[in-house]
């Protein structure tokens, strides 16, 4: 399961604006190509300057180091700084995935960090990571894999914890109805709501959807008809959440069958073990009980 990646800087040849393509074309895949997608976006800073000359204009293109995001690589590289431990390879390979998407996402010009996303990610984590042999393990890795990405692994936490509770007292019709509401998490859908119908940054993701999955789960609302009224209310495209969601689904029932055969596998090995340290017990046994028999010998 790799992630193809590509990085390129093109510079002008007579001024120093910098252009940067980042794209990848797969997520979380498994034996098979789940998640497959592009995401292209590019920063320029251009500035302008009056010539002495009144028929022409100069544009001088600069670029500040400052607004040079990480490198996917740089990404990575702080993520196993940070966790130096071995991961077994049915985690870290899906974990690696995450983190080259979730680079992309979150140095995309348009994103904004929101508690929506952040109930989403936590959700795949969660799933991903069950059955981890280390409860401390895993949430070192957790926050190892949140700050390679330079945000706040509390917050993430904190605020998948305030919808999920949040999401556990609602029923299905008030889900929906938040904009008619106060409250701390009203407030957070209502502001996504503003910026994703135009009056603010929004960039919608696969973690996006599955954090209103998750909420739609929470608040046992099964009908069909909840979700369209959802992603109404919160100016979501409505297609682009079902086609995430099934392939969401596709992932789980993956990695299910992937654990399954992990431990039929573990299970397997242990079994070889113990019937090979038998005959030596045996050996051993038979070896102690002569030497009781024949202490002269």
């Amino acid at each position: 399961m790799a992630a193809l990646t590509s990085l390129s800087f093109s510079a002008v040849t007579h001024c120093s604006e910098r252009k940067v393509t980042l794209s990848s074309t797969r997520f979380l895949a498994s034996s098979s190509e789940i998640f497959g997608f592009r995401t292209d976006f590019s920063y320029h800073y251009v500035g302008v300057r009056a010539s002495n000359s009144p028929s022409k204009m100069v544009v001088q293109c600069m670029s500040s180091a400052t607004d040079v995001p990480p490198t996917v690589s740089e990404t990575k590289l702080n993520f196993l700084k940070a966790y130096k431990r071995p991961i077994p390879s049915i985690y870290n390979t899906v974990l690696q995935e995450l983190i080259v998407q979730q680079h992309l996402m979150k140095y995309k010009r348009s994103y904004r960090y929101d508690p929506v996303f952040a109930l989403g990610f936590v959700t795949i984590y969660d799933k991903l990571m069950e059955g981890y042999p280390s409860d401390e393990d895993r949430d070192a890795i957790f926050q190892a894999y949140i700050k390679a990405l330079k945000e706040d692994p509390e917050q993430y936490r904190i605020d998948a914890r305030k919808l999920e509770e949040w999401a556990r007292v609602q029923k299905p019709t008030s889900l929906v109805e938040f904009s008619s509401k106060e409250g701390e998490v009203e407030g957070i859908l209502k502001d996504i709501a503003e910026r994703a119908g135009g009056k603010g940054e929004f960039s919608y993701s696969r973690f996006f959807a599955v954090g209103l999955f998750r909420l739609l789960e929470l608040a046992n609302a099964t009908e069909p008809t909840i979700l369209d009224k959802l992603c109404v209310a919160l100016n979501i495209n409505k297609r682009s959440v079902d086609r995430d969601l099934d392939v969401y689904r596709i992932l789980l029932s993956k990695l299910v069958q992937a654990k399954e055969l992990l431990k039929e596998y573990i299970d397997r090995e242990k079994k070889k073990r113990d019937e090979r340290a038998e005959p030596q017990k045996a050996n051993e046994a038979i070896t102690t009980c002569l030497g009781q028999q024949l202490p002269g010998l």
